[in-house]
């Protein structure tokens, strides 16, 4: 007999069998496709999280660059895509927005037939010009074609600024791509299944991904941490600060996870990346030292208030510290999580469409029954 229990939110319920990430919610462990996230975050090139997540094994050096110009080839906007964007930015729409619409239009040049793998490729390639292209024409600068010369990470950059980018600001940006890029079956990541399962096309797909990571309950936050950390370097007494907050009930952004009842090892590998990136330049090795003083009397400002509850630093946390080094506007972090989760998002597509099956789960009616008609004039 089939269980007819609700699972409010589906907590609990099992709707896939994947590869591709593994979480243990209760150790605070991540893998990415089999390799445990510290080590993988902090030595791949964004390039070889791509391809290890679509074809389950690294590549050889071959293999990688016969891969990273596949995504470079797909880097430009078709001219359609591009008037949807800069449309959007002109007329104020919000950068999720603006890659919503344009995402949703990325197929327009397409030549031929679809093709999951090339669809795949293209959604991966055509997110972080689409989000770059949205930023300069909202702060008023000439749109820069992409540079085939520059790694995913660095034409991003380079993109969204119009300088050459660091090497530290290129390896921490990497870093936090390779983080985030996918996280077992969130929000998003199921929406995107669901989707490709009908056998509609991967763009349909990541369009609808990106849909549900616009929601704050999902992709909101590090905005918000980076306002918590404004706070707190104006405060007298930053613990004292905070404890006001949870006492007139506001909610320390940066703490606390659906999943993780320890430490989000996410914010473990950030916290480490951003160490690095910081650790030269006076102005901003104080603003980093200054975040882990704001963590630190958080978690106990924490532990006093709700001490029934395990509230430890999540990946928003340090997610908002390393993007605010290494130069993403703030606007732009939930897009910018797009940049690295649509990764995520194809290959779970590529892996749904292996063995489809229709994701079609049951709900319980619990309406009214036996309503009689009235006719509209007798209402």
């Amino acid at each position: 007999m089939a269980d007819s229990s609700v699972r409010p939110g589906l907590e609990g319920v099992l709707a896939a069998e994947t590869r591709l990430s593994a979480i243990d919610g209760e150790a605070g462990e991540l893998v990415i496709a089999g390799f445990p996230l510290a080590e993988f975050a902090t030595h791949a090139r964004f390039e070889e999280t791509l391809f290890a997540l679509f074809e389950d094994r690294l590549p050889t050096a071959d293999e990688l660059e016969a891969f990273s110009a596949e995504l470079r080839a797909n880097r430009t906007l078709a001219t359609g895509t591009r008037t949807v964007v800069e449309r959007a930015a002109e007329d104020g729409q919000s950068a999720m927005d603006a890659l919503r619409m344009g995402i949703a239009s990325a197929t327009l040049a397409r030549d031929g037939d679809e093709d999951l793998t090339d669809d795949a490729r293209l959604a991966v390639a055509q997110v972080p010009s689409i989000v770059a292209t949205y930023w300069r024409v909202r702060e008023g600068q000439p749109v820069l074609e992409p540079r085939r010369e520059l790694s995913h990470a660095g034409n991003y950059l380079y993109m969204l600024t119009g300088e050459e980018p660091s090497d530290e600001a290129v390896r921490g940006l990497e870093t936090y791509l390779n983080t985030v890029v996918d996280h077992g079956l969130n929000a998003s990541t199921f929406t995107a299944r669901a989707i490709v399962s009908t056998e509609s096309d991967v763009v349909s797909a990541v369009t609808g991904a990106v849909g549900a990571l616009k929601g704050p309950l999902h992709g909101g936050a590090p905005g918000p941490v980076l306002d918590l950390l404004e706070e707190t370097a104006g405060a007298d007494d930053t613990e004292t600060h905070l404890r006001e907050k949870l006492e007139a009930g506001e909610r320390l952004m940066g703490f606390g996870h659906r999943v993780y009842r320890v430490r989000d090892p996410r914010a473990a590998v950030l916290s480490s990346a951003a160490e690095r990136f910081y650790r030269d330049g006076d102005e901003e090795t104080a603003f980093f030292e200054s975040a882990r003083e704001t963590e630190a009397a958080a978690l106990a400002a924490l532990e006093e208030h709700r001490p029934d509850l395990e509230l430890s630093t999540n990946v928003e946390f340090y997610t908002a510290v390393l993007l605010h080094g290494v130069g993403i506007p703030r606007d732009l972090f939930s897009a910018t999580f797009a940049v690295s989760r649509v990764g995520g998002w194809c290959a779970h597509c590529l892996e749904q469409r292996e063995e489809n099956r229709l994701i079609r789960p049951r709900s319980r009616y619990v309406g009214e029954r036996d309503r009689s008609w009235t006719p509209l004039e007798e209402r």
